[in-house]
């Protein structure tokens, strides 16, 4: 119980000490060129919020998607060795068919079109 105390002391000690210390020392003298937006070395040429495209989150979405799917593809062929691999099959198939079905319907529904 001892330990426990001074372990716990030691360690509140520390971070006090660590968050005052982070506070105060820094110095806040913001100017003119620490507060000018930064691009390679020149002048910013128009705004830092320009809108993306949703088409992109679409496209990091889906590949996203199809990423996981490997994953939870992975353990397949150790699940040969189970006492019924049929049901191992049974589940990978259906993952992949409705995978499948869902590229399938944002192909129809031209989600996939990176331009007009």
């Amino acid at each position: 119980m001892n330990l426990i105390m001074a372990v716990l002391a030691i360690t509140v000690t520390l971070s006090s000490i660590l968050a005052i210390v982070a506070f105060w020392l820094p110095q806040m003298t913001p100017d003119a060129e620490k507060l000018s937006p930064y691009e390679c070395g020149f002048d910013p040429l128009g705004s830092a919020r320009l809108p993306f495209s949703l088409r992109f989150f679409l496209v990091a979405i889906l590949f996203l998607l199809f990423d996981l799917e490997i994953a939870l593809l992975l353990p397949l062929p150790w699940g040969d060795q189970l006492d019924n691999p049929t049901e191992t099959f049974f589940w990978a198939t259906a993952v992949l068919i409705l995978l499948t079905l869902g590229l399938i319907y944002e192909w129809a529904q031209g989600g996939l079109e990176w331009a007009e």
